[in-house]
């Protein structure tokens, strides 16, 4: 192909172009499109089968969370006491009494869409109250024997629905919830009847193409049917429907021939209930369409075959002039000794050969440049004086400026290294170019969010000159701001005639910045070197010894209030350094932890899960942040020394009786606490708190504890035992086990017995 024509190549790339990758597709698609529309059947009937599934999903939570919201009234506690008919109508009050508690039901049938009757049953009585009959024997209502059938399938505290028939004949989903002790006195059920009709509303489609749908529990028994016969049979007898339901995947589809007629299956489950919803459709009516559509992309394909055979000549003709003018050209005025190619294979060898030789020039020229720079002025800073940094600096005098990110700690947190060293390379190159032309200005980063310039330029010790390198720094400050989204803060050396003390002056430029502790972020700070240097340290003894009291009586806002007046006196110092400062708040810090422990006060547990105070100390820049996360730290205290105890152990006591009875079983911590009325995150804390341990290690203590008396007591197996206690698999109840007790199960048992 190098040595034909290049006129030639083009008639037969262009009529390949346009020829071949059509006849191709024209055969392909008798094989693909009909595959492909099968699989956009089946992903539209499945999205439509999750949405339907959804809805009623919605539908069904719906219903859950208003009985599960009518137990929480406590409204069935008005009947609790009366446990037979004779007694409840004895009485008018009590006889109103079971009137709210119907008019609650009524309102609930109201609230849930298809909802067919709601009846409430009081434990060991002889009535119902229910929205169909109102309030009535219990020997002239509904037989309500299936309700410990349905309950055995349920898991905690949580309600279950069960599919049946009622004796007038109309098939029923019933949500049963048993009433929840941690939240009422009675005991008793609540059943919502919902219309298998209405469920299986949210499940039929306008397609005519769908056939039928059907929806099974998690046993395999017909819950929903469009052929209402089937209700409540098995559907796994059907051998499609029983593929399905041996399924692992949550969600799925499968073409199978049935008489003849090409079916699509779509299935769908339900995580919490383990309901299966299956969708069947026919594809045959489509498929008419696709074929019709296989026949025009035929035609199509004839017309354009015609119409490109004309076209490949003339364009071959007029796109080769000009390579073949441009080739004509290189060849009389360059010697890259190419022979025997064709005009495209001599232009690709002859670009690539320069732009090989450019690039390679360029790259060479670019990194010894900027190493050889950036070397040099690293070496500078540490003292070490090389012929190149000499070069690099010719002029006299020199001035060293570091430019320090603010709160860098944080822009860290918010850009990846990626967009960091962009930053770097992008500020560092607009760093050189922001100074006057008089000056020399070499930019490098140190590192930890500091750029050092070192700038070098002619004796002109004039306000003019001055006034032009801090308009520059201002430049600085505004680009830091623009590109970074961050403020910087920039400290400013002495200036310096001698090349081996640009170093030194390195290191107070690095001292001015520390400054900004003081003055705060955002600054331009000039070396001033100052008498006052060599003072002792200062300490506030009065306002640490005013802090304890305020911290005995609860007083946070006279703390806050002493926390400002050491600010100020930081302050208003003549000299004060940043050691200094900071010994000043880390000595506070830890008078206050003393003191607390010194009252038997638990700093364990009010600091749990927070930063460590001193390193939080230590990366903040100014005065202000300091006293933000002082006034933070004293709040943590007052808000543990101040809280109530109570309601706290209330709580705690529920919650660790709950766990153990319940420690073997799978338990839902979120519900959990939703039903004992607290959030999640504050449930955790009060467990923390009262055992000083997590809630899901008390929960392992609590299993191992009663995995270790089995071991010695009984003859059980390791698995069977960890299945007892509530561990999923042997594996976990080892690993748990070898973290509390420090050996195996079964090295365990081998000592204790």
């Amino acid at each position: 192909m190098n040595r034909l024509p290049l006129m030639l190549q083009l008639i037969v790339i262009l009529f390949c172009i346009m020829a071949i990758p059509i006849a191709i597709l024209t055969w392909y698609s008798g094989e693909q499109i009909v595959q492909n529309s099968e699989y956009a059947i089946a992903e539209s009937s499945l999205a439509e089968l999750n949405a339907n599934r959804m809805l009623s999903n919605n539908a069904l939570n719906h219903i859950a969370q208003n009985t599960v919201a009518l137990t929480s009234t406590n409204i069935f506690d008005r009947i609790h006491s009366y446990k037979n008919f004779t007694e409840l109508n004895s009485n008018l009050k009590h006889v109103l009494e079971a009137r709210v508690v119907l008019g609650e039901l009524m309102q609930l049938k109201r609230r849930g869409d298809g909802v067919y009757s709601v009846f409430f049953y009081l434990s060991d009585s002889d009535y119902v109250v229910s929205t169909d009959k109102g309030i009535t024997n219990l020997e002239k209502y509904e037989p309500i024997d299936w309700i410990q059938e349905a309950l055995v399938e349920r898991r905690g505290i949580r309600g279950v629905w069960y599919s049946r028939e009622l004796e007038s004949g109309v098939n029923v989903i019933s949500y049963v919830l048993p009433l929840n002790q941690l939240s009422t006195i009675t005991n008793g059920t609540i059943v919502v009847n919902v219309t298998e009709v209405e469920f299986g509303n949210y499940f039929r489609s306008s397609d005519a193409s769908k056939q039928e749908y059907a929806i099974m529990d998690s046993n395999g028994t017909i819950i929903s049917h469009s052929d209402k016969s089937m209700l409540l049979e098995k559907g796994t007898d059907d051998p499609f429907i029983r593929e399905i339901f041996e399924h692992d995947l949550l969600e799925g589809y499968m073409f199978r021939e049935l008489e003849g007629e090409r079916m699509l299956y779509t299935w769908s489950r339900t995580k919490k209930s383990d309901w299966i919803n299956v969708g069947v459709y026919s594809v045959n009516e489509l498929m008419m369409t696709t074929h019709s559509l296989q026949r025009n992309i035929i035609l199509l394909t004839v017309f354009i075959i015609l119409i490109g055979v004309i076209l490949t000549v003339f364009l071959a003709t007029w796109l080769s002039k000009p390579i073949r003018d441009l080739v004509q050209s290189l060849s009389l005025r360059t010697n890259l000794g190419i022979n025997g190619r064709n005009e495209l294979a001599f232009l690709d060898v002859a670009f690539n050969k320069m732009q090989e030789k450019e690039e390679d020039l360029q790259r060479m020229l670019n990194i010894r440049e900027r190493d050889s720079h950036s070397l040099a002025i690293h070496n500078l800073l540490r003292g070490e004086i090389s012929s190149h940094s000499i070069e690099m600096f010719a002029a006299p005098c020199f001035l060293l400026v570091v430019v320090s990110i603010d709160q860098y700690r944080d822009y860290v947190n918010i850009h990846n290294p990626e967009t960091r060293s962009y930053h770097c390379y992008h500020f560092t190159s607009e760093c050189n170019r922001l100074f006057p032309e008089s000056v020399t200005a070499r930019c490098v980063y140190q590192g930890d969010g500091c750029f050092v310039i070192v700038l070098n330029y002619e004796q002109l010790e004039d306000d003019e000159f001055d006034s032009n390198i801090h308009m520059s720094l201002l430049n600085i400050m505004n680009k830091a701001e623009e590109l970074l989204s961050h403020s910087v803060t920039i400290g400013v050396s002495s200036p310096t005639k001698k090349l081996d003390l640009v170093s030194a002056r390195f290191a107070e430029a690095m001292e001015v910045i520390k400054h900004r502790m003081i003055k705060g972020s955002g600054g331009i700070t000039y070396w001033s070197k100052k008498k006052e240097h060599n003072k002792k340290y200062i300490y506030p003894v009065n306002s640490e010894r005013r802090i304890l009291n305020f911290m005995d009586n609860g007083d946070l806002d006279s703390i806050i209030s002493e926390l400002g007046v050491i600010s100020n006196e930081i302050r208003s110092a003549d000299y004060i350094s940043y050691d200094n400062i900071l010994f000043i708040y880390h000595q506070l810090v830890g008078i206050c932890i003393k003191h607390l422990r010194e009252n038997n006060i638990s700093t364990t547990r009010i600091f749990a899960g927070r930063d460590n105070i001193y390193t939080s100390l230590t990366l903040v820049d100014t005065l202000d942040e300091i006293e933000k996360c002082l006034v933070r730290f004293f709040e943590d205290i007052m808000q543990y020394l101040t809280k109530p105890a109570v309601q706290t152990n209330d709580y705690g006591e529920s919650i660790l009786s709950y766990l153990d009875h319940h420690y073997c079983e799978e338990i839902d911590f979120e519900e959990m606490a939703e039903d004992i009325g607290i959030s999640y995150s504050y449930m955790r804390r009060i467990v923390y708190e009262m055992t000083g341990r997590s809630l899901i290690e008390h929960l392992n203590i609590r299993r191992i504890e009663k995995a270790k008396q089995m071991l010695v007591e009984s003859n059980l197996t390791i698995a069977q035992i960890a299945s007892t206690v509530g561990y999923n698999n042997a594996q976990s109840f080892n690993r748990f086990f070898r973290k509390f007790e420090g050996m195996t199960p079964s090295n365990y048992k081998q000592v204790k017995s």
